[in-house]
């Protein structure tokens, strides 16, 4: 078998103690910029990886973060991500991330598994799971924080923002340019807090204005362009149809443009489209979408330092509230004459 490199090598090769090595990997901001690129060239030379199992026993704790989300498939959820990693990153973290295909068993197993492995904490999307689930992370005093949905009540650590709200003034902004057949294509509420608000924020807004949303008007569909499409070709086939439809996030609001147009109709002309989120492919598609802007990267880096304090002791509740504003582009129109 080969000889691994050992900490002692790249210490030799470098110049330095081996104290200064165990350094540069777990603390690299207190180390001189000269002795980290004498230290990392001499790792790269070597292909020498740290083992930080003796780390873990000497500091009780294993350098690794969980986070469980519901889906890769889009970009929902990238940038949030991104900005978590590159957090921890800087402190020495590793993120492992495992995705539940918006199945609260699924996500229930996952994050069984992940404490198993002993992780630091745990970064999860939402509240809306079982009480199961939350005694088990009390039960083991594993630290974690919400993302992506926010209540001023909320008796859990969470970092995100006020979804019910942010959906009632996408909608309100609806009404005011004119509309009253208003329709929605939301997401799958069952076990998602998020779909389940943004629904009823929508329906605040109407409400107030003596606008009902309810089936068949009112569709949930799976996020995904097709569902989006599909469920805007049902829109499209009322009578009277709507003449604007909200939609729970960007990739149904994709899919709602398709449906429209599939149907001989035109966005913003005879009927306007809004999103949820502002991805990248709100600013792309045609017309571009007017939607909410999710603060996805703050959430995710001030979720992620959120979690390292509490992986440090740090006493308090987590309550960190962000706004959601409405982006207005050439989707949203007045209604047709």
């Amino acid at each position: 078998m080969p000889t691994q490199p050992k900490l002692e090598d790249v210490a030799r090769l470098s110049g330095v103690s081996t104290a200064t090595v165990s350094r540069v990997f777990n603390a690299p901001t207190l180390v001189r910029e000269e002795t980290r690129k004498r230290v990392e060239a001499a790792v790269a030379s070597l292909g020498y990886t740290p083992h930080f199992g003796g780390r873990a026993l000497a500091s009780n704790r294993t350098w690794t973060v969980g986070a469980v989300i519901p889906t890769m498939e889009n970009a929902i959820f990238a940038r949030g991500l991104q900005a978590m990693e590159e957090t921890l990153a800087e402190a020495g973290v590793t993120l492992l991330v495992s995705t539940s295909n918006y199945d609260c068993d699924r996500e229930a197993a996952q994050i069984a598994a992940l404490i198993g492995r002993g992780v630091d904490g745990l970064i999860l999307i939402g509240e809306s799971r079982e009480d199961a689930t939350y005694e088990l992370l009390e039960r083991r005093g594993t630290p974690y924080v919400l993302v992506w949905s926010w209540r001023a009540d909320s008796p859990r650590p969470c970092v995100g923002f006020d979804n019910r709200a942010a959906a009632a003034a996408i909608a309100e902004r609806v009404v005011e340019l004119g509309h009253r057949r208003i329709a929605m294509i939301a997401g799958i509420t069952d076990h998602n807090d998020r779909a389940a608000a943004r629904v009823d924020g929508a329906r605040d807004a109407l409400t107030a204005h003596g606008l009902a949303l309810e089936p068949p008007y009112l569709v949930e569909a799976k996020y995904s362009v097709d569902a989006g499409a599909k469920a805007a070709r049902a829109l499209m086939a009322l009578d009277p149809r709507p003449t604007a439809i909200l939609c729970g996030n960007d990739v149904l609001a994709t899919g709602a443009l398709m449906g429209v147009r599939e149907a001989g109709l035109s966005v913003p002309r005879d009927v306007s489209v809004t999103g949820f989120d502002d991805i990248e492919l709100a600013r792309v598609v045609d017309p571009p979408l007017t939607t909410v802007h999710v603060p996805h990267r703050r959430m995710g880096a001030q979720a992620a330092e959120a979690l390292l304090a509490q992986c440090a002791g740090a006493p308090g509740p987590v309550n960190i509230a962000m706004e959601a504003d409405i982006i207005e582009r050439g989707s949203l129109a007045p209604p047709p004459t």
